[in-house]
């Protein structure tokens, strides 16, 4: 079984790289709080606006790769946010495999095993934590060999441990991580000590356009209007 270090952090990376996670936009299930693995879900109409509105932000980068997860909901979102045309699938980026807890909340699995955590855990016919992080792992060794700016668009539990074995964490720190749906995050290394690597940012939303309809309904009293 991989060790919680069998990332090698000190392994030289080919040039100064950027590895930007992208979690895809909102879905149905994403909204509900329902373990999305291998269901292909797509966005939903929120998810389409947060998925567009990435289009400016990932814009001012030159990316050198572009990677996404081979689910719709993921690809969707490459798509939308304009870099679908240079996109690689990467099927490492794929989500947790949940198995039996597929379309499942995390509430609905703890009124059967009231301690249960993905990360500690795994899920019973999908992928334990091992698995995870021998998936993680071999993806970082990737990525770190293909250097420079590069755009990968995943999704949240698995985002969480790739960045928990980015630093060389167990995977179990990943349940200290989380993302909002259409987050950018980026891994890189300490530009002071260019072998140590770090989480340089986390969980950046970018703000939805406000529609004018939006407007009307901000500008609606509290009491509905009523005297």
């Amino acid at each position: 079984m991989p060790s919680a270090a069998s990332v090698d952090a000190t392994a030289p990376v080919s040039e100064p790289m950027h590895l930007y996670l992208i979690r895809h936009g909102e879905t149905d299930w994403a909204r509900s709080r329902r373990h999305t693995g291998r269901t292909e879900i797509p966005l939903n109409s929120r998810g389409r606006d947060e998925a567009s509105a990435l289009q400016p932000r990932l814009h001012q980068l030159a990316f050198d790769h572009v990677l996404t997860s081979p689910r719709l909901r993921a690809r969707e979102t490459c798509e939308l946010s304009g870099l679908g045309g240079r996109a690689r699938v990467e099927p490492d980026l794929a989500e947790w495999d949940y198995g039996r807890y597929e379309g499942r909340s995390s509430g609905d699995i703890q009124t059967e095993r009231a301690d249960w955590n993905l990360f500690r855990d795994g899920c019973p016919e999908g992928e334990m934590p091992a698995q995870v992080l021998s998936r993680a792992d071999a993806l970082i060794a990737r990525i770190r060999a293909l250097g420079g700016e590069i755009a990968a668009y995943t999704h949240g539990q698995f985002a969480c441990v790739l960045a928990a074995r980015w630093i060389a964490l167990p995977v179990s720190a990943a349940q200290h991580l989380s993302l909002g749906t259409a987050s950018i995050s980026m891994l890189s290394f300490d530009p002071h000590h260019p072998d140590v690597p770090v989480i340089a940012l986390w969980n950046e939303r970018v703000p939805l356009p406000v529609r004018s309809s939006d407007n009307h309904d901000c500008q609606r009293p509290a009491n509905g209007g009523r005297p």
